[in-house]
């Protein structure tokens, strides 16, 4: 961190620090970037971050973001919500509602089954899943999760548990290559992913 910066500016950096990406020299850049502005472009940031902080919620029902009970996708009646895709992470989600080809809800994970990080399926969103089927009027899960060990170990736990329960449960087939993560596919790979998916 550069020398004989005021506390404050160093504290700010070192938060931004933890951001996915930002290493000291951006973090740097960003605040002095602010600190330049008018000041009142750092007071509608700060007003945004404690909005965000304050009012967005996971959905009660998919575990997406949202600022009452249900998400956007929740409360839309336009889409088929006979059908589910299970995504381990909001960003996967939004990587497939940018290819514009599925209509239907969704589910998040809040990430995969992993031995290595203790990871166990209990920490996972997928109690929440299976009481949804159970529920009634589901027709498919559509299981999006990772293409590495993972993913996999998580799509073959979803399976286990919905077993015996009147579903169809798919994964996406071709054009996700394995050790790939959902969140950095194209468009058009996770498009014919979804459009060519097989049963799980």
């Amino acid at each position: 961190m550069p020398a004989g910066l005021p506390p404050a500016v160093e504290t700010l950096i070192a938060q931004l620090r933890k951001l996915p990406g930002v290493g000291e020299k951006t973090a740097t850049r960003y605040v002095l970037h602010l600190l330049g502005r008018d000041p009142d472009a750092a007071v509608a940031l700060r007003e945004a971050l404690a909005a965000v902080s304050d009012r967005v919620r996971p959905c009660t029902r998919c575990g997406f973001l949202a600022e009452g009970d249900l998400c956007g996708f929740c409360s839309d009646t336009s889409r088929d919500h006979s059908t589910i895709c299970v995504v381990e992470g909001v960003g996967d989600l939004l990587a497939f509602e940018k290819v514009g080809e599925y209509r239907g809800a969704y589910h998040v994970l809040g990430g995969s089954v992993s031995a290595l990080r203790g990871i166990t399926p209990d920490r996972l969103r997928l109690a929440e899943l299976v009481a949804r089927v159970d529920a009634g009027g589901i027709r498919e899960v559509i299981v999006t999760t990772g293409a590495d060990a993972e993913g996999e170990t998580t799509a073959l736990y979803i399976r286990k548990v919905l077993e015996g329960r009147a579903v169809r449960v798919t994964r996406p087939a071709t054009g996700m290559p394995m050790g790939s993560s959902i969140e950095y596919l194209d468009a058009v790979t996770l498009m014919r992913a979804l459009r060519g998916r097989r049963d799980l």
